[in-house]
């Protein structure tokens, strides 16, 4: 062997064991830093941060209840709470995976129906204007209507019901968005498959009437008076009074039609379904 070669090597071993040595270092420092304490001193210290506000200590906190203490009681308390501590410091993300992890490990926990809760208004806080990417609405929107689903009877679910309906609005607010753009885009079929899902899937929202006028527009555009005929009747049967079917109406008058009732149209059949 070669003194090139031996040299190599005992450079290649002081290198490993200076690595070896910090590796160890770094070890004992973690093991330094890392204090078992009782679970209940944990868990208290954590609840004291949550009533002071401390919403990321407590969570922190909970966190490590969990960590030291996996199968105690308290461990199964602490992720509840650390799902409830991130949700009031606005972390949605982590209080949704909390809460998901709490529902994975125990399904029938008499707090489960919290954390579905917990899931579905972490999504809810993070709907934004109808003017963006409406994605969490969505999430909120399956979420919500799970909790209803799975725990009818609950005060949860009775909140949640309420939540539904401003989210199902704000859905169809999305889709009148879009389908007024196209409209001002003159792409009136695109409008029109807008609108018409306004009235399929969010018929007790507030934006049915303007669908529905706006559906007349469309398909007088487009040369579709029988079905503008209809939207217009329809209109002014379900909202007779709304300043939307004085709309339709004056925009039919103007070309010398009149509303017409045809219970074969998809529109008289979306709104039997309903009313």
């Amino acid at each position: 062997m070669s003194f090139a070669t031996i040299f190599r090597l005992r450079q290649f071993f002081t290198i490993g064991v200076c690595a070896l040595a910090l590796f160890l270092s770094a070890c004992a420092d973690d093991e330094e830093g890392y204090v078992e304490r009782p679970v209940e001193e944990l868990y208290n210290g954590a609840m004291d941060e949550l009533l002071d506000e401390s919403f990321t200590d407590a969570a922190r906190g909970f966190d490590e209840v969990e960590r030291q203490h996996p199968y105690s009681v308290w461990a199964t308390r602490a992720q509840i709470m650390a799902a409830y501590s991130y949700y009031r410091n606005n972390d949605y993300d982590e209080s949704i995976i909390s809460a998901g992890r709490f529902i994975k490990l125990h399904p029938g926990h008499r707090d489960v129906a919290y954390a579905y809760y917990l899931s579905a208004v972490s999504y809810y806080e993070q709907i934004s204007d109808v003017g963006r990417d409406q994605k969490m609405t969505a999430l909120a929107l399956q979420s919500l209507e799970e909790l209803v689903r799975r725990f009818p009877d609950t005060s949860y679910a009775r909140d949640a019901r309420l939540k539904i309906d401003l989210t199902r609005d704000h859905l169809a607010g999305k889709e009148m968005d879009i389908g007024r753009y196209y409209l001002t885009r003159f792409h009136y079929v695109a409008a029109v498959n807008r609108f018409r899902r306004v009235i399929e899937r969010y018929q007790t929202t507030s934006h049915v009437p303007e669908a529905l006028h706006r559906l007349v527009e469309a398909y007088l555009v487009l040369g579709v008076p029988h079905e503008a005929q209809v939207a217009a009747a329809v209109l002014g049967h379900n909202f007779p009074g709304s300043e939307w079917y004085l709309d339709s109406y004056a925009l039919l008058e103007g070309v010398n039609l009149r509303p017409t009732e045809d219970k074969g149209s998809w529109i008289s059949q979306a709104f039997d379904a309903i009313f």
